[in-house]
């Protein structure tokens, strides 16, 4: 029997399952919900044949082409889903119990259109017809969208880290979260580093959408703990934080890391000494209308004979002086709630400690 849940439901009790995306290619590619894997029921293509068939005939003629598109796929999908729940059941480590020759279906199969309408209904009946545990979720993808920007706009206990670039923030994060406190990194869900030089070995950026559902995700498993964060402006890359939750950043205690400039010298030439020049130099010349003429002229000329830490002095200047004019503002936001906190160098561990041993019997 196809059982019908809500996406609270989902993630409460039946998140350890196989949650499946029926949707097309396009449609899944563009944004998801984090962990469903994609078992599209139509083609880009027959989708927007089914769709434009149902505009401007009728539903009934939508469904019969639907029909022909499905029934040859019919076998292929059931024999995909057998795999996808024996890979996944895998890595989860639960075991299937043996009943006659048949599986009782105590591992869920979840299914999920764009608004729980005709496309899951179909996946849904044939996994159901063969045997297996099958919930749908109503309103679909478009109901896990509005539960994001529920998460999006709820208040949360955050604290921020901020410093010049070349501070060792993100490691710092990480290191926090070895400590057990609960962080959410930005950077990696932007998949960006948040400069102009941010994408330089960097996986393509998600969507707006996508990011948006992945930041939901990640604020919906703090469970009311303090959320750890790095300073970050309101674009990262090519996606944007969504404006009240940014704001809600802005408000948020700040950690101000000051570190010399040599040291974060170090950790930048560091982090980005080897890169591809050809994309370095792309990124300077992205600046340099800010960075001046003349400055991005000499950085490059750095980069061309091999003087990385010359070139990169030269960025971090420029780069300071734009943070700083950003701190200014976040002063006025924060308020008497900016701490500065003066360490030697960008030791991830040992700033973790220095830095959790400041906030012990801070409330966030």
């Amino acid at each position: 029997m196809i059982r019908s849940i809500s996406i609270s439901d989902y993630f409460q009790q039946y998140s350890h399952g196989l949650l499946l995306d029926v949707r097309s290619p396009g449609e899944y590619e563009h944004a998801h919900i984090p962990g469903a894997l994609s078992l599209p029921l139509f083609t880009n293509e027959e989708r927007k044949v089914v769709g434009t068939a149902y505009k401007q005939e009728s539903r009934e003629k939508a469904i019969k082409i639907g029909l022909k598109y499905f029934g040859p796929k019919m076998v292929k999908m059931v024999e995909e889903v057998e795999r996808l729940r024996a890979e996944v059941k895998g890595k989860v480590k639960v075991e299937d119990k043996v009943e006659g020759e048949q599986s009782v279906n105590d591992f869920p199969i979840v299914v999920h259109c764009w608004r729980g309408g005709m496309r899951s209904a179909g996946v849904a009946w044939l996994l159901d017809l063969y045997g297996f545990q099958v919930f749908t979720i109503k309103g679909g993808y478009k109901s896990f969208r509005h539960w994001c920007l529920q998460q999006l706009e709820a208040s949360h206990n955050m604290r921020i880290i901020g410093g010049y670039t070349g501070s060792g923030k993100t490691e710092l994060l990480h290191a926090l979260a070895g400590r057990g406190e609960y962080i959410i990194d930005l950077e990696g869900l932007a998949s960006h580093k948040g400069s102009a030089f941010g994408s330089i070995n960097m996986p393509a950026q998600p969507s707006q959408e996508m990011f948006e559902n992945k930041l939901a995700m990640a604020l919906a498993a703090a469970n009311d703990r303090t959320i750890w964060m790095e300073d970050e402006s309101q674009r990262i890359g090519d996606v944007n934080m969504p404006f009240g939750f940014f704001k809600k950043m802005r408000s948020a205690p700040l950690y101000f890391l000051d570190i010399p400039f040599e040291e974060r010298l170090d950790y930048i030439v560091k982090d980005y000494g080897k890169g591809d020049i050809e994309k370095l130099v792309n990124a300077i010349i992205r600046i340099q209308k800010r960075l001046g003429g003349l400055e991005a002229k000499n950085a490059i000329q750095c980069l061309l004979e091999q003087d990385i830490r010359g070139c990169f002095a030269i960025l971090l200047r420029y780069y300071d002086k734009w943070y700083l004019k950003g701190l200014d503002q976040h002063r006025v936001d924060v308020g008497d709630r900016l701490t500065n906190l003066s360490l030697p160098n960008t030791n991830a561990a040992a700033n973790a400690t220095a830095l959790m041993n400041l906030t012990a019997f801070q409330p966030a």
